[in-house]
């Protein structure tokens, strides 16, 4: 496999994941986004912990996807994070979890 035929193996790759995200985000009640990964997740714990003067960050997703290309199955059932970087979690509006409004 040359190097082109892989860079569009994983455009490719890339391009279905970006459908499955569109497909499967209604789903889903918060976005969880870490240095490492992108989560959609329904339930979102978070605890901050001081360890040695550093905030650490420990976050419980539950009934969760997971953005990465490589996985056989991005839906899992839970979740844990430690990390010591940024992380942020946004709640979807009702509006992208349920769809626009129909119109009369």
């Amino acid at each position: 496999m040359s190097a082109e035929d892989l860079e569009q193996y994983e455009a490719d790759l890339e391009l279905q994941l970006y459908k499955e995200y569109k497909d499967v985000c209604p789903m889903f009640t918060h976005v969880v986004e870490t240095e490492r990964r992108f989560y959609l997740a329904n339930d979102v714990q978070q605890d901050v912990r001081d360890v040695g003067g550093r905030a650490c960050i420990i976050l419980e997703l539950r009934d969760a996807w997971v953005w990465d290309m490589y996985r056989s199955s991005r839906f899992v059932p839970s979740v844990k994070i430690v990390t010591f970087k940024d992380v942020n979690v946004e709640e979807l509006p009702k509006t992208d979890i349920i769809g626009p409004a129909p119109t009369a």
